[in-house]
């Protein structure tokens, strides 16, 4: 049957929350500094997933940002050590009774001012235009911005394919899939009968096929994508560590002052899968990344094999829209006079304080990559001399920390909903069709399938705003603006 021809609609760009989030890197010092801190400093603590976030061309976009602050603070720096110059030579003048030498001073202030606008308003253009590119334009975000080190990038590639995460001990008892979203469901199904053979066509029983919970596991992960029909889905078993556990496990911690390892041996995985260690469990994890981004409904699993029985164990999350702020960047002008007139009154608003500031934004930098420095060497420190038990899990992840979930609205609501009843449908399919092939009688499964069927949950939570649609018929933004984020 040929499918129907119907005229495209304008869709939401598959990476649209990378986009916006490296046009904002572009806009904001903080969030720049934020990026830098979690995935290019030197630290122990593991890093969250990224969750539908291209880290590589986030990072990258923060580094040049942060280098171009840096650039214009050095020039400013300079403007104001000249000022201090001037005024120092017109009092001098003055002192002399010299009336021409005070008004070329002065004249030199005007021009060291003037200077100081154009280096404002030149790193704010810069950012911005930086950020439109970023944001409305069609090559990849990541080819946007020069590389950083191939050792952050090779990392940060891993990370998008581990299968372990170490989390922070302090989300044990709410939260081990740390970054994931909001809880929607947490529930061990009702357990099924798999000691029965299942009934032979021709009479009699059929000879029962062995099998664990890791056959289980990487059935449920292969089969998934197809039965569910959610493109996109990744599935894949992960070890998650308590952080206080991690240094028991060499292969994830070969050194102790450094961070852990995003990849293990695959042999720990599965081990995990039969039996737990501790403080360590294998689940499945069921990853889908809704349209542009903007929800990622994530499903985490362990099947529970203990003979004659098998239950599974189900956490569902979900991740909201990303912050207001982060949305900037699509009512930033496109150009002419309103872009020039906008970029001149921030200029004239932030030129004396951007002059006068700059050293202290300098020293301020320095003073706390220096204090990093120092907490970093004396935590180090402590776990060598000292013997200290040190937490490496992660606390969130940077998809999690800029989401909002007042952002939620109806369509995010229902397209969570039916991802998630596919998701667990899928399982229940996928198991039954796995006990199937392995010769297993399902009349337990069959009733104890309608016992989980009648379970539900609820997604509350409202999201004001239009769409903003941009070049190609890509729909970029959404929901109203946050406060105006200058380039400084």
């Amino acid at each position: 049957m040929a499918p129907r021809q119907l005229p495209p609609l304008p869709q939401y760009r598959r990476d649209a929350v990378t986009r916006r989030l490296c046009a904002t890197t572009h806009l904001d010092e903080s969030f720049a500094r934020d990026v830098r801190r979690e995935f290019t400093a030197d630290r122990l603590k593991a890093n969250g997933l990224p969750l539908g976030v291209n880290l590589v061309a986030l990072v990258r976009h923060a580094e040049a940002a942060w280098r171009r602050l840096e650039l214009r603070d050095r020039h400013l720096s300079f403007v104001l050590c000249g000022v201090a110059g001037a005024l120092l030579g017109a009092v001098a003048s003055l002192g002399q009774g010299s009336s021409a030498g005070v008004l070329g001073f002065l004249l030199l202030l005007v021009a060291l001012f003037c200077c100081g606008a154009v280096l404002v308003c030149r790193a704010e253009h810069q950012a911005r235009q930086a950020a439109l590119e970023v944001y409305r334009g069609s090559r990849k975000s990541a080819d946007l911005a020069p590389p950083v080190a191939a050792e952050v990038e090779d990392r940060l590639r891993e990370l998008r394919r581990a299968n372990v995460l170490p989390y922070d001990a302090s989300f044990e008892s709410t939260n081990p899939f740390v970054g994931s979203g909001r809880k929607i469901k947490e529930v061990v199904w009702e357990s099924i009968d798999i000691s029965r053979a299942a009934d032979s066509p021709t009479g009699g029983k059929l000879t029962a096929k062995p099998f664990d919970a890791v056959d289980l596991h990487t059935y449920v992960a292969e089969e998934m994508a197809d039965i569910v029909g959610l493109e996109g889905l990744r599935a894949q078993n992960r070890l998650y560590v308590n952080g206080l556990s991690a240094l028991h496990l060499p292969d994830l911690l070969p050194d102790r002052l450094q961070r852990p390892a995003v990849r293990v041996p695959r042999q720990y995985v599965q081990s995990a899968v039969v039996q737990s260690g501790a403080g360590m469990r294998t689940y499945l994890s069921l990853e889908m990344v809704g349209e542009g981004g903007r929800i990622v409904v994530s499903m985490h699993l362990r099947a529970r094999l203990l003979h004659p029985r098998l239950s599974w164990e189900v956490a569902a999350y979900v991740l909201p829209p990303l912050q207001h702020r982060f949305g900037t960047v699509g009512f930033l002008p496109l150009g002419g006079f309103e872009y020039w007139w906008s970029l001149l009154r921030f200029g004239m608003a932030h030129t004396w304080r951007g002059v006068w500031g700059a050293p202290g934004r300098a020293a301020r930098r320095r003073g706390d990559q220096a204090r990093y420095a120092r907490e970093l060497e004396k935590t180090r420190r402590s776990i060598t001399k000292q013997h200290l038990a040190y937490d490496y899990g992660a606390t969130d992840s940077l998809r999690n920390h800029c989401s909002d979930w007042g952002a939620m609205g109806h369509t995010e609501r229902t397209d969570s909903r039916d991802t998630f009843l596919r998701l667990q449908q899928g399982v229940l399919i996928a198991t039954e069709r796995f006990l199937q092939d392995h010769n297993i009688d399902t009349g337990d499964f069959d009733r104890a399938q309608q016992v989980i069927a009648t379970q539900t949950y609820n997604i509350s939570g409202d999201i004001t705003g239009n769409a903003n649609i941009g070049s190609n018929g890509q729909i970029n933004t959404y929901g109203q603006p946050g406060a105006a984020q200058g380039g400084n």
